[in-house]
């Protein structure tokens, strides 16, 4: 049979799907809290009679384990945790969940970034494959990763004995092949492919700037840390144009700044949060030695009283697809979805998918699927305005649920017949 044939024969009613979507959607967990996502998860793979499932992996990951014969052994991915955003989308299943964390502080909780559509993408996948898997024969492993926004859930999983032998119960074999997806911005029902770099390495930086504090009126006797953080920012906007070559990518950015409480005093120290971004180690590395450059010439010349703190507070690599998987998988979505599936340029964000393949040595494909209306976004196109329409991350950011989520479990079928061994004998 055909990826069509099965994929009509075996794929289940999504209905429920989107119940669960709609769910997690309003009921959003942040990295590292991700406990009642997970366990709709686990009940899930278990209710399928034939995965083995593993809980409480790097945290709250979740992994099941279907062994359907002699074959190839290929995972899928998906993350399940949310951003601290207050969403204003306006829709019926809007999130209104607010995070209290250890020292009583409130944070609003929003699925701004589509892991909620993952999440339920898989599990439907996930049924699909097991009610077809005797057209198909290997290891089909789902991973339901926690943490991935702060790009720590894949090294946590790993460290915790994800892919070790020795641990007792072994959790999972070696993988073929691993891929994941992500639903984007662009007109849903479509899939975007490509090979080589797709999706930038990420420092993020936590700085203080010390000063010395005093009256407003009196700045003489003082150290502006306020200003130094100026300098520093500014300056820092200079570093990707004279430090990194045309046809390269870099984007240094400053997302917080935080010092001082009132009008008329200069304080004692200011935060600064940044990041940094490139898809070239070299580039990187050469970029972090600069960044560190700048900010300990700038309290110097400020004459700060103490040394600046510089701390890493998230780190991934950069996602380089596997260039043969990509176009093998590339021709059987284009044999799918037809005009549907077209090139993916390299996209700006960070992601710590990789670390799932690399970890083990095994190749990765990455790709995106689309998630915008498309009356909204034909219109958006012919007006010249696609650059409004909400993205990742963005508080507005709202999934149309059909057909993006018909075409992520579609994908997520394709992918794994792409890789895993042909109909099962006997």
């Amino acid at each position: 049979m055909s990826h069509k044939s099965i994929i009509f024969s075996h794929c289940p009613p999504l209905g429920s799907y989107e119940d669960v979507y709609r769910d997690i959607h309003r009921n959003p967990e942040l990295s590292k809290h991700e406990v009642r996502t997970a366990k709709i998860v686990a009940d899930h793979l278990t209710s399928l009679s034939s995965f083995v499932v593993h809980t409480g992996i790097g945290g709250h990951g979740v992994v099941g384990v279907l062994h359907n014969g002699p074959g190839p052994t290929v995972l899928l991915r998906a993350d399940m945790d949310a951003l601290p955003h207050l969403e204003n989308t306006g829709l019926e299943y809007a999130s209104t969940k607010i995070f209290t964390d250890a020292e009583g502080k409130q944070t609003p909780v929003m699925h701004a970034c589509g892991h909620d559509m993952h999440v339920a993408t898989l599990m439907a996948a996930s049924t699909l494959l097991q009610s077809a898997r005797a057209e198909w024969s290997g290891t089909l492993i789902c991973l339901f990763q926690p943490n991935e926004e702060t790009a720590g859930g894949a090294k946590a999983m790993v460290a915790d004995g994800l892919y070790d032998p020795k641990r007792k119960p072994e959790l999972i074999p070696i993988p073929d092949i691993v891929l994941g997806q992500h639903v984007h911005a662009i007109k849903a029902g479509t899939v975007a492919i490509g090979g080589g770099p797709i999706l930038t390495a990420v420092d993020s930086l936590e700085i203080r700037i010390f000063g010395r504090s005093g009256h407003i009126s009196r700045a003489d006797l003082c150290v502006d840390p306020v200003l130094t953080a100026s300098h520093i920012i500014v300056r820092l906007q200079g570093l990707v144009t004279k430090n990194v070559r045309p046809e390269d990518f870099a984007v240094i950015a400053c997302a917080s700044i935080h010092g001082g409480s009132v009008a008329n005093i200069v304080p004692d120290y200011v935060d600064l949060k940044l990041s940094l971004r490139s898809y070239r180690k070299e580039v990187h590395e050469r970029l972090l030695a600069a960044i560190e450059k700048v900010v300990r010439a700038e309290c110097d010349i400020a004459g700060s009283p103490r040394e600046p703190e510089i701390k890493t507070i998230m780190q991934a690599p950069a996602t380089v697809n596997d260039i043969a998987s990509a176009a093998k998988l590339k021709g059987q979505l284009e044999s799918y979805f037809g005009a549907n599936c077209i090139d993916s340029d390299p996209f700006g964000a960070s992601e710590d998918f990789s670390v799932l393949a690399t970890s083990c040595g095994a190749p990765y494909v990455f790709y995106m699927y689309g998630c915008v209306d498309e009356e909204i976004w034909d219109k958006a196109s012919s007006e010249g305005k696609l650059h409004e329409i909400p993205h990742n991350h963005s508080a507005f950011f709202a999934p149309v649920i059909k057909p993006t989520m018909k075409t992520g479990v579609d994908a997520f079928a394709v992918g794994a017949l792409t890789f895993l061994g042909g109909k099962r004998k006997g």
